[in-house]
């Protein structure tokens, strides 16, 4: 998963960079990157994507002022669809969405209500604007967040995947640390079956920092592929010195398994933890129904963000 020739030279306009936190709102902080720009590798197109998806961000540092000096603080809840031709770079949506930290200008003569409303639709159209796209956006406060809370368990169903994380791998050796498709072993069966993985060893870098981005990935697939679970666990561990951001990380964990097992049915969610107070989800799937079925709650920006342990 090469990275070497991909041109940083935007997306390092903040990142690895020393950052002035702009007191008032301003959306020029914002900085967006082309999809494409990684996918050419994976021999991924924008005209004819394998996959439905979306990405789905919890921002956990948001505030404003009313215009009487009042704070509001909450949880933003951002998504935006995966065939988008940009996504937005997680440092300059951190200073964006800092900068309404002290403003006040914005939201005169407003209600709390209607000053909620004013920043959702402030965001929302910033963002779609950067991106040409639809973004949804909304803001929880921080009340409605903590009584709205569920287990990482009950919601994710964990205990209903393959957990790799408790294979017996005492006798296994785990010596690649950069994605190596050539990893995964499987064999083919004369029916379909239905195959679902979970672990919480993904591990990967920032693309310009190199900082580490812990994660957990959930892969459910209906294929004439029997994986060997060891084989898998292997693979993503291999990610563990790979430099990309989020959303490419599982766009390449979707894409071997799609051109290695051929699957019918193929869904591979990446829950990350947060970095300077915002977490990144990306999911992509080989139909919406399955995205539908596992994931409704990661993308509806209206249902309370799902919490891993590491979020």
């Amino acid at each position: 998963m090469a990275n070497s020739k991909l041109d940083n030279s935007n997306i390092s306009r903040h990142l690895g960079q020393t950052s002035q936190y702009k007191s008032v709102y301003d959306s020029s902080l914002l900085v967006k990157e082309p999809r494409s720009n990684n996918r050419q590798y994976l021999g991924i197109f924008d005209e004819n994507l394998p996959f439905v998806g979306s990405d789905t961000w919890n921002a956990y540092e948001c505030s404003f002022l009313l215009f009487n000096g009042q704070p509001i603080t909450g949880v933003v809840k951002i998504n935006y669809p995966c065939d988008s031709k940009y996504i937005v770079e997680s440092k300059s949506i951190k200073l964006y969405l800092n900068s309404f930290n002290m403003e006040t200008e914005l939201f005169r003569g407003h209600s709390k209500e209607s000053a909620i409303d004013t920043f959702v639709n402030v965001v929302a159209n910033d963002l779609s604007n950067l991106l040409e796209t639809t973004v949804n956006v909304n803001f929880m406060l921080g009340n409605y967040v903590n009584t709205k809370f569920s287990s990482p368990n009950y919601a994710w169903d964990i205990e209903d995947y393959i957990n790799l994380d408790e294979l017996n791998t005492e006798n296994e050796s785990f010596t690649v640390y950069t994605e190596t498709p050539s990893l995964l072993q499987g064999s083919v069966t004369k029916k379909a079956i239905y195959q679902k993985f979970y672990s919480g060893l993904l591990k990967s870098n920032c693309r310009v920092t190199s900082q580490p981005d812990w994660g957990d990935v959930f892969i459910r697939m209906k294929s004439n592929t029997k994986l060997d679970p060891v084989s898998v666990l292997k693979y993503i561990v291999s990610y563990r010195d790979e430099c990309h951001f989020h959303e490419e990380i599982c766009e390449c964990i979707y894409k071997r398994l799609y051109d290695m097992c051929e699957p019918s049915e193929l869904f591979v969610m990446c829950l990350y933890a947060r970095r300077g107070g915002i977490d990144i989800n990306p999911v992509r799937a080989s139909s919406q129904e399955l995205i539908d079925r596992y994931a409704d709650s990661l993308v509806d920006v209206n249902i309370c963000h799902i919490k891993t342990s590491k979020q």
